[in-house]
């Protein structure tokens, strides 16, 4: 499934929405996705999109393939700032969700697009 998001704060929660209804329809096809893993899909896509529609100038795209028990979550956006995992303070009311991520998935990688911009893939396996 691939999306284009506007940039706007109402896409995380979109992109969410769709990413669970899609992971849903993938389960019903035999594959080994639990209630846990959609939760989990859907916590990182939201995240994800989130920065990008926060710190990039533009839309972003969203991307997500399933491969057995394996999700894979791409985000692309038009800024070449690379994000940054922060260590986690109670102090600061932003700047958990990379973290988050990074505990919920098994890879996370950056990658600079050839057009411009960066690719943000997640992998839940």
């Amino acid at each position: 499934m691939e999306y284009a998001l506007p940039q706007e704060a109402a896409s995380a929660g979109r992109a969410r929405r769709l990413t669970c209804a899609f992971l849903v329809r993938a389960h019903h096809r035999k594959t080994e996705l639990t209630a846990e893993r959609v939760d989990d899909a859907a916590l990182v896509v939201s995240e994800l999109v989130s920065n990008a529609v926060q710190h990039a100038h533009g839309g972003c795209r969203l991307r997500v393939e399933v491969s057995g028990d394996r999700v894979t979550v791409e985000v692309y956006d038009t800024s070449p700032v690379r994000p940054r995992v922060r260590k986690p303070s109670s102090e600061r009311e932003n700047g958990r969700g990379l973290a988050m991520v990074r505990q919920l998935t098994h890879r996370l990688e950056v990658v600079t697009a050839r057009r411009g911009g960066k690719t943000v893939r997640a992998v839940l396996a």
